[in-house]
Order: C-alpha cells, then structure tokens, then sequence
C-alpha cells in the first residue's frame, strides 16, 4: 500500500517543493509524518510527484511484493518529466542500498531516516535551517493535515519470526523516552489532532524510565500521556499476543474513554502447526486467552488481526482450522495476506510452497469470513453511542475501528459523540450527532 502527501495543482508554475511517498506499516507513515513537519518548518513546500523538485520514497520490505513495489516506486519517481532527486529511504533502503542506488543517476539512498530532510534541503540547495521568501529561517511549524496522526514510541524487534525480514532492516528492538514520546503526543495536539495512534514495529515490546528512573512498559506509558497530555483519545497500532495483558486491559478501561476500545492482535494463523513453522512466539492457547481477557477488562472492545494464508506447508486442514478459530475470536477486522515469498528469509525456501491458485481460493474464502464477522460485529453496536473522529466530509471512524456515516456539515477533524443508529451493508455504521 502507498500514499503520498501531495499539495498543489500539477501544471502550474511551483517553487521547488518535495513529493513524499510512503509505502508500508503504519510505522513508516508516523516517520513520513515528521518528515513532513521537519520540511514544512523549513519552509519547503509538498507538491505532486509531477511537479516536486525531489521526491522522497519510504520503502518497505515486509514481503517480496512490497520489494516490487517499492522499487516500481523508485524508478517511477526517477523517470518523471522533471527528473526529481529521489530519495530513498526505509527497510529496503537499509537492506539492498547499491541496488537502488543503480535504479537511476538521480537516485539517492539515505539509510537514516533523521537525515532525509537535510538531504532534502541539501538537494534543494537551501540551508538545513530552511528559509522563507525574506532569507530568514523558519522555526515555526505549520500542520499537515494528517488526521488521526501516529507517534514511533517504539523500533525494532527481537523476534525472529521465519516469514519476517523487518528485524534485519529495522534493527534490535529500542523505545523512545517517554518525555519525547509526551511532546510529539503534545506537537499533535497543537497542530489540531483529536486521536494519536501510538506506533511500534513490537508496540508491546516498549521498554524505557520514566522521571525517576523506574522501569517503564506499556501501560505505564499510557498513564503518562494520559496524565501529562491533554489528548482526547489515544489508540494502539497492532500488538503482540503475549503482551496483551491485564494490566494493559486495565488501564485502557480506567481511561474513560481516552484509550480507544481496540486491540489489534496480530494471530498469522490460528493454527497451532503453522504458528509453529513461522516461529510465533505463542500458539492459538494463550491467544484465546490474551482475548477472553481483554473482553472481560474492556468494555465494547472490538479487535483486529493479520492473517496469512498459504504459508508454506498449510495443509487444507490447517486452514479450516484456522478459519474456525478467527471465527471463535469474532474479529471486527481482519486483514488478510496471501504468504508472499521473501528472500533472504528461512520460509522462503522452506518444503511444501503452496500453489498461487490455492492461496488465492484461501485468501477468498478468509475475506468473506472477514466481512461477515465485520458486518456482525457493526450490527451489535446499533443502539449504542461513541466518539467519532471525521476524518471526511460525512465519514468517520469510532472508536472501534469502524467507519461512520456522519452528517457531512460536521467540522472535518472533530470529534463527536454519536448515537448509532443501523449499520450499512458494508458494515458502515450510521451516526447521529449528540
């Protein structure tokens, strides 16, 4: 998947200005993010692709067809009209840097992503200070329309899973400070957010001291923000399994609110077996129990997963049974994922490569069950109220994760406490204002 953040009308007369294309996890889009602010505080304008005088792409290398992408990405950017500096950067920069750097002679890789915007800057021929149209330098920070925007409190991971290649490019895991992670929190506020998502590639591995010097996970990192932060609502990107805990369930429900009611919990399979040959770090047991924990601790929770289907060895039966248990655990939503082959990983050349064709009637078959559980999920909330987030004129988000019909005069980026009054066949739920 990918995005860019884009302003400007293509075909007119622009100053140079810097294109940001991000592809990957919700990790990589919180780092585009503070690209953005970093160049937009010089006074470096974002443009279209088509018209930016550099064009900065985030690159993932989560699977073999995020590789793909990424490098279509590249030399797509680097045989635009206006021949851009591109820069590349992020998990396939790290991991094959000569490889993209010979995509093209305007092609730069950049492996630290602290240093991109004065790469940028470096590009543009502007001081790393930036400066506005008078020579001066510019300090003061101008928003980026991102909603719902994602604060990094954590990188890296320890985990060795056989499908997963991240750990090479990212690193050993490692948690920001939690006085930094209370400013960013505090610089989103200020540019007008009303949600922040907390973003880790192993949120749950977060590990820092506070004030005193105490040990700090988690949880206690979410007392900290909710205590020193004014934030409305705080919500979680994807978590591990086994840290899913009771402490964790504890004080997302003491929070009133301000913690958003979802988890999602990363399965890959629920099948024991096939957990087994990906190298998990827990099996379908203590996920079962991680989930009857939170809905008992956490009141209207909704949860969310990843799936993979077709990992090597998956025989039909591991797949029914895995089928079986994301029905057990009635997930709000799924997404799912055909195993994609990545090199350089051990389950790419692992015995037993499932056929394309039976991925792809196993990837069908899962998205059915995702939109069914999703729709019944919707459903069950009709009647109740929550906070709703508008994200687009007559569209937001609640609490759990779900998408809300809203009355389109409602202000854009507000959040609004609504009645929910049916649910569409999409599993789109209807609100009313309160």
């Amino acid at each position: 998947m990918s995005d860019a953040l884009a302003a400007g009308v293509p075909g007119g007369p622009q100053a140079p200005g810097v294109a940001l294309v991000n592809l990957g996890c919700r990790v990589n889009r919180a780092e585009l993010d503070l690209m953005a602010t970093e160049l937009e505080r010089a006074g470096v304008p974002l443009l279209d692709e088509r018209e930016a005088s550099v064009v900065v792409v985030n690159t993932c290398a989560v699977t073999g067809e995020a590789e793909a992408k990424t490098r279509k990405a590249v030399r797509r950017a680097a045989c635009l009209p206006a021949v851009p500096t591109v820069v590349a950067t992020g998990c396939v920069a790290n991991l094959f840097a000569d490889e993209l750097s010979a995509i093209a002679p305007n092609v730069v890789v950049e492996r630290d992503k602290a240093r991109v915007a004065a790469r940028v800057l470096e590009a543009l021929g502007l001081p790393e200070g930036g400066v506005d149209d008078a020579g001066v330098l510019v300090a003061s920070p101008t928003p980026t329309g991102r909603t719902r925007p994602g604060v990094k409190i954590q990188d890296g991971c320890d985990n060795r899973c056989t499908y997963c290649i991240v750990w090479k490019a990212r690193g050993a895991g490692r948690s920001e400070a939690p006085e930094h992670v209370v400013s960013e929190v505090r610089a989103a506020m200020s540019r007008g957010a009303h949600e922040v998502v907390l973003t880790g590639i192993n949120l749950g591995s977060y590990r820092a001291q506070d004030a005193s010097g105490r040990p700090l996970e988690l949880p206690g990192l979410i007392e900290v923000l909710l205590a020193e932060t004014g934030v409305e609502r705080l919500r979680l990107s994807s978590i591990e399994p086994p840290d899913v805990t009771p402490e964790l369930c504890r004080v997302m429900a003491a929070s009133a609110g301000r913690v958003a009611p979802f988890l999602h919990v990363c399965l890959q399979s629920g099948c024991d077996e096939t957990l087994r040959r990906m190298a998990r770090v827990y099996r379908t047991d203590l996920f079962r129990r991680a989930v009857e924990t939170a809905h008992s601790l956490v009141p209207g929770l909704a949860l969310g997963t990843d799936l993979i289907v077709g990992f090597p060895g998956e025989t039909d039966e591991e797949f029914e049974r895995s089928l079986a248990f994301c029905r057990e655990m009635r997930f709000a939503k799924m997404h799912v994922f055909r195993y994609s082959r990545r090199p350089g990983t051990p389950a790419a050349t692992m015995a037993g490569q499932v056929d394309p064709h039976v991925m792809a009637e196993r990837s069908r078959r899962a998205r059915e069950l995702a939109d069914e559980l999703r729709l019944a999920e919707a459903r069950a909330l009709v009647g109740g109220e929550d906070l709703v987030v508008v994200q687009y004129p007559g569209r937001g988000v609640s609490g759990g994760l779900f998408d809300v019909a809203v009355d389109p005069s409602l202000p854009l980026d507000s959040l609004v406490r609504v009645r929910l009054t049916g649910v569409r066949d999409d599993a789109t739920l209807v609100g009313e204002a309160l």
